[in-house]
């Protein structure tokens, strides 16, 4: 599998240039909320969003300000939803390392978000690329409903294939899109390619929200946060929900008493995820991802051989090959 460190190299230049933008905005005249961008910074994850708008506006274009602007805008609507979903989670780990809420209580997190989501969308102000405001506001508002949907999903304990699916392509399959698309729009006004790319994006984060499903089963704990955080928090992933489909439904009813009732006992944990194994839940899910993989790597073959291609390609079995 291509490192990302290679995926990135077309972008090497325009990486260490987003970068070194997005630090600047990250400032605050407010002591206590400078230190917590501080932190963030210091806690930065792989960068996946930014680098898409990155390689799609390479795809289509020449990288330019407006590029930045956009990439710097899905960064910060990103980590601003990354905050506020650690308190509705109750999660004290991102990353690795401390949430902002685990350090700075929810009151404080909650504002810092608040405080990137707006920030965000200053900044597609003040360069005046309202483009980029639809289509940040579209993903904003598709992640908070898909958000929404999953809490009221896993309090009833009832959730299909077809809710899943629903509910990943809103959570996280739409900001990807908006990576996509926004990059694209940058260079080039051809509606076209935008849509194109827009499809792409949102293919590539339905496999990216099923392979991080995937590896909150991984007993490694590479990926930088507790193992079996889903089923401790009672969400339905898809190899749970194709389990429960093909069992009986007495086992059923048992299965969902493990989530009601059970999700602190390590035993009873084990035994549910022995059963998923034995349903082939996990085959199914992970054939599931190729599928949409195959989606993003057919729609790719539209575009003309170029290095930004190649290291989208490589991005695409990076994303869904990764182990953390």
């Amino acid at each position: 599998m291509t490192s990302l460190k290679e995926i990135t190299k077309p972008i090497d230049i325009n990486l260490a240039e987003f970068n070194s933008l997005y630090q600047e905005t990250m400032h605050s005249n407010s002591m206590l909320l400078d230190k917590v961008l501080n932190y963030i910074l210091k806690t930065k994850g792989k960068q996946i969003r930014p680098i898409l708008v990155l390689l799609s506006a390479g795809l289509t274009g020449k990288i330019n300000k407006s590029t930045y602007t956009a990439a710097i805008l899905i960064e910060l609507l990103h980590t601003a939803t990354l905050i506020h979903d650690d308190v509705v989670d109750e999660s004290d780990r991102r990353r690795g390392f401390f949430s902002v809420n685990a350090l700075w209580k929810n009151k404080v997190a909650v504002l810092a978000g608040d405080y990137l989501l707006s920030k965000g969308l200053l900044v597609s102000l003040e360069n005046k690329e309202y483009k980029y405001l639809h289509l940040g506001s579209d993903a904003i508002q598709s992640m908070s409903e898909g958000e929404l949907l999953q809490i009221k999903k896993s309090r009833t304990m009832n959730i299909d294939e077809e809710t899943y699916i629903t509910v990943i392509r809103k959570k996280t399959a739409s900001l990807f899109a908006a990576c996509c698309s926004s990059g694209t729009a940058s260079t080039t006004d051809d509606n076209n390619l935008i849509e194109k790319m827009k499809a792409f994006g949102e293919n590539l984060g339905m496999a990216f929200q099923i392979k991080d499903d995937l590896l909150d089963f991984d007993l490694s704990n590479k990926t930088g946060k507790p193992v079996h955080n889903d089923l401790k928090d009672r969400k339905f992933s898809l190899p749970l929900i194709y389990t429960l489909k093909n069992i009986s439904f007495i086992e059923k009813h048992s299965l969902l008493g493990i989530l009601k009732n059970h999700t602190q006992s390590k035993e009873k944990i084990e035994h549910l995820i022995r059963r998923i194994r034995e349903e082939k839940g996990f085959e199914y899910a992970e054939a599931r991802m190729n599928e949409y993989k195959n989606i993003a790597f057919r729609t790719l073959a539209d575009f003309p051989d170029s290095e930004y291609k190649k290291s989208l390609e490589n991005l695409v079995t990076f994303i869904t090959d990764r182990v953390y």
